[in-house]
């Protein structure tokens, strides 16, 4: 018995990894990325194919954009994050083109609703970062109604983001047992989380590009506003940083097609649609 207990793999403090994790995305300003990929929650609405009047709940919603992209379609719109600093920002915005929408800070992995409260959950760029992964598919299915709709943008494990969290991963190794995010852009892995719960599940791979001034305008931005960025160049001494800047700067060179010195980088993203049972 002491044999097998001493090779077995360790326990995953999850809530420790969590409260790590809320603490980088709270770090710098997630917002001034965040209102980039507006493009994404649009075209996830039209995906969901979504009615005015639906109830829709978005889950890690960041500052909204797929919020107000529910909103101009004339939905009842919760919006949730951990971050209450993102879910101000999202209401901000929402005040400014005049929705009325509920903005609520709640985890993820533990949504204060009641079962089959709404009837569209979707989540941006949001969901998929959660550590228990598990957890968090079973709560978004929860809170969705029987023949209701769970809308997802994932990056995929091949896109620019993927690679980007691996390229992180090299210098500021995540914690052992946490499975990658980017799980959740393979097909694979969301028929593992969905799969007792969804009726079909419906995948598209699509393209966002980052379009910035040059890489190195990237690194500026994404260093001082992207919690995780910020978090990783902030642990690595000054030798370290110039090689991590140097492994982002060939990453970013791979997959640029401006050819005229700026940054148009196309980054995949897996696109979800799941009819809940």
């Amino acid at each position: 018995m002491s044999e097998l207990a001493s090779v077995s793999s360790p326990v995953v403090d999850l809530a420790a990894v969590k409260t790590r994790q809320q603490a980088a995305w709270s770090t710098g300003n997630y917002a001034v990325v965040g209102t980039t990929l507006q493009i994404v929650g649009e075209q996830l609405c039209e995906a969901l194919d979504l009615r005015a009047g639906s109830r829709v709940l978005d889950v890690a919603a960041g500052n909204g954009n797929a919020t107000l992209a529910a909103a101009r379609r004339w939905c009842d719109v919760t919006s949730t994050d951990y971050v209450s600093s993102l879910l101000e920002s999202g209401r901000m915005r929402a005040q400014a083109e005049g929705h009325t929408i509920q903005f609520q800070k709640a985890d993820a992995e533990n949504l204060p609703f009641p079962d089959a409260s709404f009837d569209v959950v979707m989540s941006t760029f949001g969901v998929m970062f959660t550590p228990d992964q598990d957890k968090a598919a079973a709560e978004l299915a929860r809170v969705c109604k029987p023949g209701g709709r769970i809308g997802l943008a994932n990056w995929t494990p091949e896109s620019f983001i993927g690679q980007l969290f691996k390229t992180i991963g090299k210098y500021v190794p995540p914690a052992p047992g946490v499975k990658s995010p980017a799980l959740w852009g393979t097909k694979a892995r969301l028929e593992e989380l969905f799969g007792e719960t969804a009726q079909e599940i419906h995948t598209t791979r699509r393209e966002f590009a980052f379009r910035y001034l040059s890489p190195a305008h990237w690194i500026e931005v994404f260093r001082a506003y992207y919690g995780p960025l910020n978090k990783t160049f902030g642990a690595l001494d000054a030798e370290t940083q110039a090689g991590f800047t140097q492994d982002l700067l060939t990453l970013m060179e791979s997959r640029n097609r401006s050819g005229d010195g700026t940054l148009v980088l196309p980054s995949e993203y897996l696109e979800v649609v799941i009819d809940r049972k």
